[in-house]
């Protein structure tokens, strides 16, 4: 799984947890959040192109972030591409998340950041989805607060 750093070089898995650990360790007496989003566009009518976002947050101090992108095919509704955008970001925080208890990580806060609110189209699903991250053991942030889906990754769609 190959991400994307925030100057464009291409980095796997393992260097973004080291650059995330590098990153919190510069400065340990600041609070850290670890936020994964996705977030999908489609580019005909039914094949979607999904990009997930990890962001490191130093909490009153910046943040880096890196990214992948992913073309899926067959999403026929709204939900669907939905659905498989929580999935994704599960997928990837559960990854993310294993990699960094393994290279002994400063403490930070995890959340999952999925792109649906309480207004607009996406309301239909927000319940099951918020309910899908938290039966996975993660925070969840919706809409206006999911900004590491709704900002960072809507960037590279």
């Amino acid at each position: 799984m190959d991400f994307f750093d925030y100057e464009g070089r291409k980095i796997n898995a393992a260097e973004v947890v080291r650059e995330i650990t590098d990153f919190m360790r510069e400065d340990g007496a600041r609070s850290y959040r670890i936020m994964i989003g996705t977030d999908s566009a489609l580019y005909n009518s039914t094949d979607a192109d999904f990009v997930t976002a990890v962001v490191v947050h130093r909490v009153g101090n910046g943040a880096r972030y890196f990214w992948r992108r992913a073309e899926l095919k067959n999403f026929h509704t709204l939900r669907d591409r939905m659905i498989k955008e929580a999935m994704i970001s599960l997928e990837i925080a559960q990854q993310i998340f294993e990699f960094l208890k393994e290279a002994d990580a400063p403490k930070f806060d995890f959340e999952i950041h999925v792109d649906v609110g309480y207004n607009g189209e996406t309301k239909m699903v927000l319940q099951e989805l918020v309910g899908l991250v938290r039966a996975n053991n993660f925070e969840v942030k919706t809409k206006p607060e999911s900004y590491a889906a709704s900002n960072v990754a809507d960037r590279y769609t």
